[in-house]
């Protein structure tokens, strides 16, 4: 484990144990903390997750980097948020296909040699990767906020089941950032659009979800717009959480 940094107002994980660690990593975790900072969230301790795709259409976004660059992006902004240097990472299509901890110093190449040892890639189904969340968070016994980054190429084969999930979950300290990957006119994201404005209260407690769409070609994506869409909403969740006592 990672020394703790814990005082206020600073990073969970300081940027010479990035450095010591990962010094790979040191560009993305400046630019993440500038976000941070942007974002008055600084000194705030949050779990960060990180949910992948692997439906059959999201291959191309394995075989060029992609997906092992937005886990090293999520590892560096969890580095600020959480002390353990860890992010649990799950893989999902027709069902969870496998769960793993990207680990800084151990996150190199990662997470393209986990995805070709899980085998088939099938459908998309959003509920079974929440489950497999959800169940993470209440077995740690934690008593921290935690920030999903549910990442997909479109929408679920069972859009009534991800979005009971996604309302049930209101009442946890879970908020769910979806990032999606594709063509911006494609009809499969009005869904994640959908779940990003369910009614509160009639639907949920507090809104607990955000969307943000990274385009075709998300590698290509500016890390620091990156960071500032991932977090875009997540202030206003905290502050509407703790009004509402749910961290």
């Amino acid at each position: 484990m990672i020394e703790i940094n814990g005082r206020a107002g600073t990073s969970a994980i300081s940027l010479s144990k990035v450095r010591e660690h990962a010094p790979d990593l040191v560009s993305l975790y400046k630019s993440a903390g500038a976000s941070i900072r942007n974002h008055g969230l600084e000194g705030v301790r949050a779990a960060v997750y990180l949910v992948l795709d692997r439906s059959g259409s999201m291959r191309p976004y394995y075989a060029d980097g992609t997906m092992q660059h937005l886990a090293e992006q999520v590892l560096t902004l969890s580095a600020h948020f959480d002390d353990d240097g860890t992010v649990p990472v799950i893989f999902f299509s027709t069902d969870v296909d496998g769960s793993t901890d990207l680990q800084l110093g151990g996150h190199r190449g990662r997470i393209n040699k986990l995805h070709e040892n899980l085998g088939h890639m099938g459908r998309t189904n959003y509920h079974w990767a929440m489950d497999e969340v959800i169940d993470h968070y209440m077995d740690c016994a934690s008593d921290s906020p935690a920030l999903v980054i549910f990442q997909t190429d479109g929408g679920p084969t069972s859009k009534s089941a991800a979005e009971r999930y996604l309302c049930k979950a209101a009442g946890l300290p879970l908020f769910w950032q979806f990032i999606g990957f594709g063509d911006p006119t494609d009809n499969e994201f009005a869904f994640l659009r959908k779940l990003d404005t369910l009614a509160v209260p009639a639907r949920r407690v507090v809104d607990n979800a955000g969307f943000f769409h990274a385009g075709q070609t998300p590698l290509t994506v500016d890390d620091d717009f990156l960071f500032d869409q991932l977090l875009q909403e997540f202030p206003d969740w905290l502050e509407a959480a703790r009004t509402a006592r749910i961290v």
